[in-house]
């Protein structure tokens, strides 16, 4: 029977500053335009941060039973380790959805946002699609899409909207920002997974890409992310404070450029969650110090 820790750590929590990311920057956006909500961003972290444990814990699954991960270099995993049995791991994943779906719902009643129900559902679908049931996209290489539009898109969108009933510039622009980097951060993930998924069949973009393209791949994203905010440079002077990570975007794009041990690339995965998590605190920072010194 796996330990506390063991289900921590199975849970990935090196990927959870991927979930509070978008509501941060989903926040400061709606305060832009004069319209904050505590309350309902806290329920929207809520559902970003369960969503995200519980596409751990599917994924976990998912991948335990097919054997994809019997021979895996990087953290824990509950069902290929044997650590625990496939039930409760699957058990785990739909608690987790059904949580996210309880504080969803709650949040979508506070901000009679009723359209973000059928984006509730899609987010659902998609996260246990992602490498669970028959035809897995996960395996089809799009699940770096998954990411970018439920992880960057629709979290940080939905997190204004919900409170400002409106969106903006900025909201858009953070929101295309925070896809890239948690895009980039399964990226990582999956060009240090190359050699295993390949013999499963599990066609990944990265293995669809080829290791020296996928791990170029990292990097763009990572700069693009960081130099979009320019866009909004004239009206948010102050969100050039994103510019301050460039050094700490130096270390993981070296190790991904040159890192040729597959267990070099595990740290990138804690680099690249904190750069997002920062990403998030100095773009958001930048939208509220603008706003608040208009």
């Amino acid at each position: 029977m796996a330990t506390a820790a063991q289900w921590l750590e199975g849970a990935r929590p090196r990927t959870l500053p991927m979930a509070f990311a978008p509501v941060i920057i989903g926040s400061a956006a709606a305060f832009g335009l004069g319209e904050f909500k505590p309350v309902n961003a806290v329920l929207a972290a809520i559902v970003s941060v369960l969503l995200q444990v519980g596409v751990n814990y599917a994924n976990d699954y998912s991948d335990g039973i097919r054997g994809t991960d019997d021979e895996r270099v990087g953290p824990l995993r509950l069902t290929g380790s044997g650590a625990a049995e496939p039930r409760q791991v699957k058990r785990a994943a739909f608690t987790a959805f059904g949580v996210a779906m309880l504080a969803g719902l709650a949040l979508i009643v506070l901000s009679q946002a009723w359209i973000l129900l059928l984006v509730g559902v899609g987010c659902i679908a998609a996260a246990w699609g992602y490498t669970g049931g028959r035809n897995p996209y996960g395996y089809l290489g799009l699940g770096d899409v998954f990411v970018f539009v439920f992880f960057g898109l629709v979290a940080t969108l939905g997190t204004t909207y919900t409170q400002a009933d409106q969106l903006s510039a900025p909201a858009w622009i953070g929101a295309v920002c925070t896809g890239l980097i948690a895009t980039a951060l399964l990226m990582a993930n999956n060009v240090r997974d190359i050699p295993t998924d390949s013999m499963v069949g599990k066609r990944t973009l990265a293995v669809r890409l080829g290791d020296t393209a996928a791990r170029i791949s990292y990097v763009m994203m990572l700069a693009a992310a960081v130099l979009l905010p320019l866009l909004l440079s004239y009206d948010y002077p102050w969100v050039l404070l994103v510019l301050l990570l460039i050094p700490a975007c130096l270390m993981p794009s070296w190790l991904m450029l040159k890192g040729k041990k597959r267990k070099s690339l595990i740290p990138v995965l804690k680099q690249t969650g904190l750069i997002n998590l920062a990403f998030s605190i100095l773009f958001g920072a930048g939208i509220v110090i603008t706003t608040a010194l208009a």
